[in-house]
């Protein structure tokens, strides 16, 4: 389940109105540009480009369409006694009822201060985070000042646009405080990566309009009616843009019915194409059956105890599975967004054929807790531990990307190759913790063979997580401790008494503060 390099949601706009002033300075100096940018104002004028009828229309999506102002800081994996500067961005959102606004959860996330402001507004408005759902890049904002909905309007969600139809972005894209519509045509509806979570794949709408930083949240309408939200972009082709359908929205405005976010389930399985005869004849399948095989089942996912590698999939809920693996009735939709549609105890049935014979299965929806460390994370405090100078912390996404940044990857095949299958390692109920980094100090001068290793146990203790090496360092009356790591035979000795002076000394030298 790794990320998909070429799609990335679309970072919000980061405010330098001095640059935007020159770039648009150039621009108005160019003769071939001034030339063209008069023609083109002028075909606006000769030839509107949409109907009186759709303009008021326009006139009253302009009402429901937010700009959002963040200030967001956000903590260093790497170094998670710091704080990155703070920054600024903007983004876009929209109206969704009387006083809830939609928009992004990369627009907020780490986000300390915001504000909104609607068209024709001069004032800035505080804005709130009512919910957040990384898995699904989306929010739900805000704003307690009612004098912000004056003559506000809000937008209805409507139905899954369809193929070659055409949708219209509406946000405050790149340079700009006033309303912008730009308009693209369906070109795909698939299954993908949402890349702000990294791992999380979900339903998406691939429109050929761009989607610059600042259309984030912002709605994609057709009709007069919400469609998506604009969220990511391609980086290799171009004018690709993303939007997440109503269906994702709706999943998630449905499960915060009860004030919580809960996130969305995993069914937990590999699967295979059916395209090999030979395959299909080994395993008993009849040619009039379409369907997928089951390669792997993780712990602690939804089919954990009910499915098994080598059955042969052929419809869900009833619905036929292809040979693809697509829904038979569609070609087009991914057999496991039946299960993205779920919530956790909702019930998933199957058909398949299992040692040749046909059988139903049917289990709960739930939720696999080791994703958790595999997406990306925001708005949160990375707890750690300083041991003698040496720094232990959980293996997760954040820390993997910080520690490759910082170049510091000798030695850490075995922890990159735990971390991408810790679904198949892991009980759901374990984590791996990881000696990465070392505040240099005379105890610790000769550790650097460890570094990058992830702690197999302590005197003897095999070590669950982070807080169970606190404990057991901790509460240890040992005057030495022996750290073992996965993949070395021999121990890290450490004396402890020393080590814990050390640490007074350390800390105070590189200023951590709470821990």
């Amino acid at each position: 389940m790794p990320a998909i390099n070429e799609k990335k949601a679309v970072t919000p706009n980061m405010m330098d109105s001095n640059k935007l002033m020159q770039k648009q300075k150039k621009i108005l100096l160019s003769p071939s540009l001034f030339a063209s940018t008069i023609l083109f104002f002028t075909s606006l004028f000769l030839s509107p480009l949409y109907p009186e009828e759709y303009r008021q229309s326009i006139d009253e999506i302009k009402k429901s369409v937010v700009q959002i102002r963040v200030f967001s800081q956000a903590k260093d994996p790497f170094s998670p006694w710091i704080s990155s500067g703070i920054s600024a961005s903007t983004g876009s959102g929209f109206l969704i009822s009387k006083n809830r606004i939609l928009t992004n959860a990369h627009v907020v996330s780490n986000a300390k201060f915001m504000e909104a402001q609607r068209n024709n507004q001069t004032e800035w408005y505080e804005l709130k985070v009512l919910h957040i759902a990384h898995d699904c890049d989306l929010a739900l904002l805000e704003v307690s000042d009612p004098e912000f909905y004056t003559d506000s309007n809000y937008l209805e969600l409507g139905n899954l646009p369809e193929l070659a139809s055409p949708v219209d972005i509406v946000g405050y894209p790149i340079g700009g405080s006033k309303i912008s519509v730009s308009r693209g045509i369906v070109s795909r509806i698939e299954q993908s990566t949402y890349a702000h979570s990294q791992i999380d794949s979900h339903l998406v709408v691939q429109v050929d309009a761009a989607i610059n930083p600042g259309n984030s949240g912002g709605p994609a309408l057709q009709n007069g009616k919400v469609v998506g939200v604009a969220f990511q972009a391609s980086t290799k082709g171009e004018n690709i843009g993303y939007i997440i359908p109503t269906a994702v929205i709706q999943h998630f405005l449905k499960d915060i019915e009860d004030g919580i976010y809960h996130g969305y389930v995993e069914l937990g399985i590999q699967t295979q194409p059916s395209y090999s005869e030979s395959h299909r004849q080994y395993y008993g399948i009849p040619n009039t059956e379409e369907g997928v095989f089951v390669t792997k089942v993780l712990k602690k996912g939804s089919a954990d105890g009910h499915l098994k590698p080598g059955d042969y999939l052929t419809a869900i809920d009833g619905r036929k599975i292809g040979k693809n693996g697509n829904l038979l009735e569609s070609n087009s939709i991914d057999f496991l967004e039946v299960v993205d549609n779920k919530f956790a105890g909702d019930e998933i049935r199957f058909d398949l054929i299992r040692d040749k014979k046909k059988i139903n299965v049917k289990f709960p929806a739930k939720k696999m807790p080791q994703m958790e460390n595999q997406r990306a994370r925001y708005g949160i405090n990375y707890d750690y531990l300083v041991f003698g100078g040496l720094v232990f912390q959980t293996v997760n996404r954040d820390l993997l990307e910080a520690w490759s940044k910082n170049g510091q990857t000798q030695g850490g095949s075995l922890l990159v190759y735990r971390f991408y299958d810790a679904t198949t390692l892991s009980d759901g109920e374990t984590e791996d913790v990881v000696l990465y980094r070392k505040l240099p100090h005379p105890i610790n001068s000769n550790s650097d063979f460890y570094l990058n290793m992830v702690v197999d146990s302590v005197n003897g203790t095999k070590v669950k997580n982070l807080n169970h090496l606190k404990d057991i360092l901790q509460s240890s009356k040992e005057k030495t401790i022996r750290i073992q790591f996965y993949g070395i035979q021999l121990p890290m000795i450490l004396d402890r008494e020393e080590s814990e002076r050390a640490d007074i000394e350390i800390k105070k030298n590189y200023h951590l503060t709470g821990n």
